[in-house]
C-alpha cells in the first residue's frame, strides 16, 4: 500500500490520524518527497513548494487516510545566555547570515535559547558574543521567514501601472479600480 498525499488539513486540532511520519527539518521544507510511516507504509507527498510542513500538521491521502507530521530528533546546537541584549545581538548576527534558526517558544517563562544546526564557524561566533553552547539532539523547528505569514509568498505579481485611473474631481464621477 502506498499513500499519495496532495492535501493539507492544517495543524492537529483533535483529528485522530491513522498514520504518522517522522521528518527532519530539511524533509519538512520539501513539497515533494517519499517517506515511510512509523508503521512502514510508503507515503508519497505532492504538495505546493515553498510552504514547509509543520510539526503536528495533518495530511490527507487520496484514499482519505490522515497522516500526522512529526519532527525527527536531529543534531542541533542550543545556545543560551542571561541577558536579552546578548541574545538579541546573536539573533541579529545569525539573521544577517540567513541562518535557519529556532528561537525559544513558550515552553518556559522568559527562556532565552536559540537553536541552529551544528556549524563550528557560527558556534565560535556565538561563543564570542557571550552565549553558552550545548550540542544535543532535538526536534529542530526553524523560524519561518518574516514574510511567509502562513501562506506562500509569490513573486509573480505585477508592478505595472497600466490600469486606468480617472483623476477628474467631478462629484458625479465614480472611481472603479
Amino acid at each position: 500500500m502506498t499513500l499519495d498525499i496532495y492535501q493539507r488539513l492544517g495543524i492537529d486540532s483533535g483529528k485522530a490520524a491513522q498514520y504518522s511520519i517522522v521528518l527532519d527539518h530539511l524533509q519538512r521544507d520539501r513539497g515533494r518527497l517519499r517517506a515511510k510511516t512509523t508503521d512502514g507504509i510508503e507515503v508519497r507527498i505532492f504538495l505546493e513548494r515553498g510552504k514547509p510542513l509543520q510539526v503536528g500538521e495533518i495530511l490527507q491521502s487520496q484514499c482519505g487516510k490522515w497522516v500526522k507530521v512529526m519532527g525527527a530528533q536531529e543534531p542541533v546546537t542550543t545556545a543560551r545566555c542571561d541577558d536579552w541584549f546578548t541574545f538579541s545581538r546573536a539573533c541579529y548576527h545569525l539573521g544577517n547570515r540567513h541562518v535557519k534558526l529556532q528561537i525559544a517558544n513558550a515552553e518556559g517563562e522568559g527562556e532565552r535559547w536559540l537553536r541552529i544546526t551544528p556549524d563550528h564557524v557560527l558556534e565560535e561566533m556565538l561563543e564570542l558574543l557571550g552565549l553558552s553552547l550545548k550540542r544535543e539532539t532535538a526536534v529542530f523547528i526553524p523560524e519561518s521567514g518574516a514574510y511567509s505569514g502562513g501562506h506562500s509568498h509569490s513573486h509573480a505579481h505585477s508592478h505595472s501601472h497600466s490600469h486606468h485611473h480617472s483623476h477628474a474631481h467631478d462629484q458625479n464621477e465614480h472611481h472603479h479600480h
